[in-house]
């Protein structure tokens, strides 16, 4: 039988539910219209052809095909009908008030959700309010909607979608009460968010994600015991999971129970033997154990269970730089390079390690790349600026904090570009404006240990110890103590720039690394020594999975360390040129062609470009 064939842009067809039956009458006309319809497009196709022409001309019919008047009249009505195309958004059943065909609710949660990723938000908005209003009793629609208000900052309207949702499933689906709750936990809301987490469990004990979620947020609250009896509760209802047990492990290793947190990482990638995540997790814990050829395995294992991930490639190249492996690293780096181009965070650590072992341009070239890449992620312009104001370039370092103040001035980062900012012009004798610039970093983080103390040594530097002594006191007055870092145990399910916790090791900015670099570092005995490091990045612990202020997970200088120290990294036998070519289909004499030849703007998808709505930032000279 013959069919029509649709364009591949055109939406799959949408049927109605059969609605009552036209009349006998009408019936048989319409049937006996449309046969003889289709009794005439066949005879003039049948006569074009035997006549050796084209079927149509310029959308015509050839009616002088045909025999007879009548034919030949209706092959003009033919000519004028449209093909019949069936309604592709439900209209027929939406307008005769009726509910459309179950399928149509998954099309539609589809097309909302590559409307999502393609950042067109009324479109989808307006396809998951019809999806609520002809299935007000299923819960997708409501967290697909309420999600697209979070992205859009507009979280009035998703606690009021969330509220509708559960009243409309009468409380019975765990996946609203869990959405809900992560939107008040990330707005602070602490005590509605373990409320929502509650209501989430009792709707079904099963749901694994209220369970995982509750614990993550007692953790980040330092209520250990609590998130440990929550996780107890989910392997008692769920049974085994990644994610359960790799958390877990996270805390035995913060307890340093690591035999306990090998056992746990074990029955996590038994689980899911694909999760790179346990594997990163697990091979970050063998680190902080100074187990390195263990370690150096775990990352292999990583990057074959995902070759594509950034952040596998991205952690090991860390390793192997903090292990003085320079060349594997820069090349481990260009391969994650490789596999996602469009990640800003992979450029920007190459370009600190071109710094610190090449040259200053080199790592202009990369850091100007990043930019161009992610204009508004604000760590690449602080690193940048940072570079700079090494290099003695004070101007355009402040130039460089001022855009990063600009994407955003309220956040984490803002806090550690205003703390590094202040450094500068400590540096430089601006002693009011360091002063403001500190002042203002803590007003947005009041718990930063090396904002407070940086404050404190520019008192002391200023002949005032009883200041310094004063703003020492008030730190440890105001701070919160916390049982564990909550950065750490939240392992890689809520990472977002790997790099900047370890840049400190990755520079050794503990001790100098060449005559060129010796003004990076002052003695120990400077007391603007730790304001340095966190300008580099030492206090990026909130979007780190290594913990911010915990320097010793890198670090691996023991006795234990230099007995490993002869090993090289092919010695663990992982042909990493030829899995990169089987698996990845490159060619790793390429690699720096590749690296050279990307074009950032080429890259940037439509998404970003609607994301990014405003004027392309300017690029800055290079000094």
């Amino acid at each position: 039988m013959a069919m029509r064939l649709l364009s591949p842009s055109t939406p799959p067809p949408l049927f109605p539910n059969p609605g009552p039956k036209p009349p006998a009458s009408a019936a048989a006309a319409s049937s006996y219209f449309s046969l003889r319809l289709r009794r005439a497009r066949a005879a003039a196709a049948a006569g074009v052809v035997a006549a050796g022409v084209p079927e149509r001309d310029g959308g015509r019919f050839e009616g002088e095909a045909m025999g007879g008047a009548f034919d030949r009249g209706l092959a003009e009505i033919a000519r004028k009908v449209p093909l019949f195309e069936p309604a592709t958004d439900g209209e027929l059943a939406a307008a005769a008030g009726e509910r459309p065909l179950p399928i149509n609710l998954e099309l539609w949660l589809y097309r909302a959700k590559v409307h999502t990723r393609k950042f067109e938000f009324p479109e989808a908005e307006k396809l998951l309010d019809k999806c609520i209003s002809f299935w007000p009793e299923d819960g997708r629609p409501y967290v697909a909607l309420g999600k697209l208000y979070s992205k859009q900052s507009r979280f009035d309207k998703a606690r009021a979608v969330y509220e509708r949702g559960c009243q409309a499933t009468q409380g019975e689906n765990p996946y609203i009460w869990q959405c809900w709750a992560v939107l008040e936990s990330k707005g602070g809301n602490i005590r509605r968010a373990r409320e929502l987490f509650d209501a989430a469990t009792v709707a079904d004990a099963k749901h694994i994600a209220a369970w995982h979620g509750w614990a993550i947020l007692e953790i980040k609250q330092g209520n250990i015991k609590k998130a440990r009896n929550l996780l107890g509760k989910a392997l008692k209802y769920c049974g085994g999971n990644e994610y359960i047990y790799q958390t877990l492990a996270l805390l035995e290793a913060r307890a340093e129970r690591f035999e306990q947190a090998r056992t746990l990482f074990q029955q996590a990638t038994r689980s899911n033997p694909k999760s790179c995540a346990s594997w990163l997790a697990w091979a970050q814990v063998e680190m902080r154990a100074g187990n390195n050829t263990m370690a150096r395995k775990l990352f292999e294992k990583a990057v074959q269970s995902s070759p594509k991930n950034r952040f596998s490639w991205h952690i090991w190249a860390l390793f192997e730089a903090n292990e003085g492996n320079i060349d594997r690293a820069r090349k481990l780096l260009k391969i994650g390079h490789a596999v996602n181009p469009r990640d800003p965070v992979i450029l920007q650590s190459l370009a600190l390690l071109e710094y610190n072992y090449s040259s200053a341009n080199v790592a202009r070239v990369l850091f100007r790349k990043a930019s161009q890449i992610d204009p508004r992620h604000q760590p690449v312009w602080i690193a940048w600026g940072w570079m700079e104001w090494k290099e003695g370039n004070v101007r355009t370092a402040r130039t460089l904090y001022q855009r990063a103040l600009s994407v955003n001035s309220t956040n984490e980062c803002a806090a550690r570009c205003l703390q590094a900012w202040g450094v500068l012009e400590q540096r430089a004798g601006n002693y009011t404006a360091a002063r403001r610039l500190l002042r203002s970093s803590l007003s947005i983080n009041s718990q930063s240990e090396v904002t407070w103390m940086t404050w404190a040594a520019l008192e002391e530097e200023q002949g005032d110890p009883v200041r310094a002594e004063e703003i020492r006191n008030l730190y440890f007055q105001q701070r919160t103590e916390v049982v564990d870092d909550a950065s750490w145990v939240m392992g890689f399910l809520d990472i977002i720039d790997p790099a900047l916790d370890s840049v400190k090791k990755l520079l050794n900015l503990d001790q100098p690394s060449g005559p060129a670099r010796q003004d990076i570092v002052k003695s120990t005995a400077d007391p603007s020594s730790p304001t340095i490091r966190s300008s580099a990045a030492g206090e990026y612990s909130e979007s780190s999975t290594t913990g911010g202020s915990d320097t010793s997970v890198l670090s691996s200088n023991d006795g234990k360390d230099k007995a490993e120290a002869a090993e090289t990294p092919e010695s663990t036998g992982f042909d990493l040129d030829g899995f990169i070519k089987k698996r990845l289909s490159l060619d790793p004499a390429e690699l720096d062609a590749v690296l050279e030849g990307s074009d950032p703007r080429g890259v940037v998808s439509q998404r970003r470009k609607r994301r990014l709505p405003r004027k392309p930032l300017p690029l800055l000279p290079v000094p």
